[in-house]
């Protein structure tokens, strides 16, 4: 096939200002150019349409193996990591994605790196070396992967599923592959892993089953040339796309109750059908108008009557998207319930409610003023859709676009436009007593099952349920008044940009009094019809005890759970809230995000809601409810979860440990909260931020309001706090010159990781000091996780990242092991930083050069969308640093930047034995070390 531009017009959002173009290479490789000239990274991601589904028999997990080696090295670039370190040290990332039949390479890239990256990347797919040492690097990769993973629910429970299936399906299949699948058993049946590997990279790698996307600066005839030149050589084989055909579930696999034991405590219930492929229906959209009346929270829903009934805390609907469970061939529909103990003991009832909810949706009719409702708002969302980073944007596109036909590359399934009945009823119909599928988590079910999942060990049992029984159970269900939705009064009709009265490039202060203070800063970049408003109440009584910081986290729920009805509509109609206990300063914090046109209903809505705050016994159990489970599950956290939390426990002043707060929990009494909010309220310092499409009277007008409703009046709910109560926030200064030492059993005896964490604390916030520590970490990423990581084996999970409390800087390694205990990884940390230590002082100028451009490149990065400027800047304000010209202040001061004072840097602060070194060692011990 010739090269080519292909004419087709591609749906794009009306918004969006970049261009894109289709073309096929002569390969038969498909692929969308995407031209940004405002872009300052650039990516790329290739998609491969094979993946676990297609693994050999008997070799489980060499699509997986295949993802994690690819990219060591190639002929042209047999140097191990080359690919890494172009990318890396040009300021971006890569990864890669495995599912069932897709696996998504993806990278992205300051712009005067992409070429050099994009042809290494290129060279992955057209010869990959794969040597013997690196596939079996590679194994113990993949095993660490499956070890890290061994007791994640989401893991477990997903694996069950697919594990009670016809077993001659796909979908059965162990696709994560672990040392057993991959060395053991090949081993004693005399295969050869990396001779299979590379015949399944020879099969299945063939540019006609690939989708590439690439996103540049360039135009889009510069950046066709360049693929052209880079991606034509990648071979066509000529092979078919892997098909599937045929659900995976014959009728021995419907109508079943699997109760199962899950590693943490709550209990959940999943109740799924094999449905009719949704990819055949994109347009009318039948499981999303589905999904959006199932899933509703409104008044008169299935989730607003679990949640009076004190059955349900959470509600989710819709196509299941888990991994290898839609697609081409086969989909699942999945309602997804989160139970209290009391809905624990209703199991029948709920599943009763479920299916007289669908009776109803039956019996009503599919309503084309909820499709037409539905259809307005994914339209609006579509057209006035963020900006999200490239490598994201990329990878997302390519792993759908063989599923859809090139115009509707970027909508997908996202805007239904076609009101079908028929359509959406044939689902319906679907979700039916005899094709059901019925799975019960509860740690009640411990010593009850008698069968066990092969990969991850989950205990589970089966029983039949029949239509009669489903039947009955809907006939003993409560008598509720379960109906429709009403119109959603959230849907913006004013989409309008207002004209900032001025271009302000940082946050202004607005005002500031003893009740409040005020940031401004108007939309001068995105021109999108949003806003952000952020209010933190800073109590000092929120803090000063383990029962003070669990009753403002109650609290903070309550306030949120009795919004729940209200906020839904906002929610779907893209306007979202959010209140939670700080973890910043005493109180909590409030965020409301999305469209602007509603946003002050909304806002007014939970101020009263606060400020009216009363204690309903019934939802403060449950809450309570669900805050212990939230304390008792934190054992089972990764330990490296686990080490970065005592980080900041040892580190951060006013820090109460978890385990106080859990002993606390089980004595409050909701009376308890009755006297505290008041109390907690009584004394309080409002921290505002405002942004987006917003003018600065509307802004002014928002504050006048909180401020009249909390602190003035006759009888005010607040007092301004004395001055003696505006506390910054305070972290431990570690002596110079000791290394301090942490060691704790991991809390969960059953999980076989351990897990480091070493934490170099070097400076308070300074421009110079950021930048050395921001270039020493771009410099030294790559060469610690190919070291540590790629050679040595450690683990699979190593990263060099730094840590900022409050404006103290510092460095961590954080590494996570089965393979080795914490104390040996501590010993190799400190052998890596020696064999840096040569490293660094033998890089060139040029190379050095290179590093500093690229951060700087880095920093100057623009904000993608409006959240991602409004975190900027709240961290700024509630951390205390206020540096809100952080940007340019710290890449003039990288300009001044030599080569000789990052090497002092880092022989003063760095460097095993340096004379300012400050370090903390965290050991999480896991079983077997």
């Amino acid at each position: 096939m010739a090269n080519g531009k292909d004419d087709v017009e591609i749906l794009k959002p009306r918004t969006d200002k970049r261009e894109y173009r289709r073309i096929v290479l002569k390969n038969s490789l498909q692929v969308l150019l995407i031209s940004d000239p405002e872009t300052d990274k650039c990516a790329a991601a290739m998609n491969v349409g094979v993946g676990s589904f297609s693994d050999p028999d008997g070799l489980e997990g060499v699509a997986l193996l295949l993802g994690h080696i690819l990219y060591f090295a190639s002929e042209k670039y047999p140097v191990e990591g080359t690919y890494a370190k172009d990318i890396i040290e040009h300021g971006g990332n890569g990864g890669v994605i495995i599912s069932s039949d897709n696996t998504n390479f993806y990278f992205d890239v300051n712009t005067d790196g992409f070429e050099e990256a994009l042809d290494s990347f290129a060279q992955c797919f057209i010869k990959s070396l794969m040597s013997a040492d690196a596939t079996t690097r590679g194994i113990k990769a993949v095993d660490s992967e499956f070890k890290k993973n061994l007791l994640s629910d989401y893991r477990r429970m997903s694996k069950l599923q697919r594990h009670i299936s016809m077993e001659g399906h796909p979908y059965h299949k162990f696709g994560e592959g672990n040392w057993d699948t991959l060395e053991v058993r090949p081993k004693e049946k005399g295969v050869d892993t990396r001779q299979e590997l590379l015949k399944f990279y020879e099969e299945n790698y063939s540019a006609n089953l690939m989708h590439l996307v690439v996103y540049s600066k360039e135009s889009l005839d510069k950046i066709q040339s360049l693929v052209e030149d880079k991606f034509q050589e990648i071979r066509n084989s000529g092979r078919s796309f892997p098909s599937f055909p045929g659900q995976p579930c014959s009728s021995e696999h419907l109508q079943i109750l699997v109760r199962a034991v899950p590693i943490k405590e709550g209990t959940k219930l999943k109740i799924v059908w094999p449905i009719t492929p949704e990819i055949r229906y994109y347009k009318e959209g039948p499981c999303r108008y589905l999904g959006h009346l199932i899933d509703h929270g409104g008044e008169g829903s299935l989730s607003y009557i679990l949640r009076k009934l004190g059955w349900a805390t959470r509600l989710y609907a819709g196509l299941y998207a888990g991994e290898g469970d839609w697609g081409l061939e086969f989909s699942f529909f999945q309602v997804d319930i989160d139970l209290t103990n009391a809905g624990h003991d209703h199991m029948q009832d709920i599943v009763g409610l479920l299916f007289k909810y669908i009776l109803l949706l039956q019996q009503s009719g599919f309503c084309k003023w909820i499709f037409d409702e539905l259809s307005a708002i994914c339209e609006t969302r579509f057209h006035y859709k963020d900006k999200v980073h490239p490598s994201s944007y990329v990878a997302s596109i390519a792993s759908k676009m063989r599923m859809y036909p090139p115009k509707d590359w970027l909508v997908r399934s996202s805007m239904p436009s076609n009101f079908n009945q028929g359509i959406i009823g044939m689902v319906c119909n679907e979700l039916s007593p005899d094709k059901v599928r019925i799975f019960w988590e509860s740690k009640k079910f411990e010593g009850l099952t008698d069968m066990v999942e092969p990969w991850y060990g989950t205990a589970y049992s089966i029983e039949k349920v029949t239509t009669s029984m489903i039947q009955e159970w809907m006939s003993l269900a409560p008598k509720e008044n379960l109906h429709l939705p009403a119109p959603n009064i959230f849907i913006p009709t004013d989409l309008s940009l207002k004209n900032p009265e001025e271009r302000i490039k940082y946050p202004v202060l607005l005002r500031k009094s003893s009740y409040s203070r005020a940031w401004y800063k108007p939309d001068t970049m995105f021109s999108t019809p949003k806003a952000c408003v952020k209010i933190g109440f800073n109590c000092p009584y929120a803090r000063n005890s383990p029962e003070a910081q669990v009753l403002t986290s109650i609290f903070a729920k309550l306030v949120m759970d009795y919004l729940n009805e209200y906020a839904y509509y906002a929610r779907v109609a893209g306007l979202r809230l959010c209140l939670y206990k700080s973890d910043t300063y005493s109180g909590f914090e409030m965020t409301l995000d999305g469209y602007n046109h509603k946003l002050r209903m909304l806002l007014e809505t939970v101020v009263d809601k606060i400020a009216k705050f009363e204690v309903k016994p019934d939802r403060f159990s449950i809450i309570k409810e669900q805050v212990t489970q939230n304390y008792q599950n934190r054992k089972f956290q990764q330990p490296y979860e686990q080490a970065i939390y005592y980080c900041s426990l040892l580190l951060e002043d006013r820090s109460w440990p978890w385990m106080e707060e859990l002993e606390v929990l089980s004595n409050i009494k909701a009376q308890d909260l009755v006297r505290f909010a008041p109390m907690m309220l009584s004394r309080a310092f409002l921290e505002c931020y405002i942004a987006g499409n917003i003018e600065r009277a509307e802004a002014e007008s928002m504050i006048d309001h909180v401020e009249d409703i909390f602190f003035k009046g006759s009888n005010p709910i607040c007092q301004p706090l004395f001055p003696s109560q505006h506390l910054t926030n305070r972290v431990v200064k570690l002596v110079r010159g000791m290394n301090y030492f942490y060691s704790k059993e991991g809390l969960n005896p059953s999980d076989e990781n351990s897990a480091l964490l070493h934490y170099i604390q070097v400076h308070r916030d300074d421009f110079m000091l950021n930048v050395k520590l921001d270039l020493f970490d771009l410099i030294a990423r790559q060469p610690a996780f190919h070291q540590l990581g790629s050679v040595e084996q450690l683990g699979y999970f190593i990263i060099l990242v730094q840590r900022n409390d409050f404006g103290i800087r510092g460095l961590q390694f954080i590494i996570q092991s089965t393979v080795k205990g914490p104390g040996h990884i501590g010993l190799r940390v400190q052998a890596f930083l020696k064999m840096f230590e040569t490293e660094l002082y033998k890089r060139t100028h040029d190379e050095f050069t290179s590093s500093v451009n690229a951060l700087i490149d880095m920093k100057l990065e623009k904000h993608k969308n409006l959240q991602e400027e409004s975190r900027f800047y709240w961290r700024e304000i509630t951390h205390g640093t206020l540096k809100l010209d952080r940007i340019e202040a710290e890449v003039a001061a990288l300009r001044q930047l030599t080569q000789a004072e990052l090497i002092d840097f880092f022989n003063e602060y760095i460097k095993v034995g340096a004379p300012q070194k400050r370090t903390l060692s965290i050991h999480v011990v896991g079983k077997g070390h």
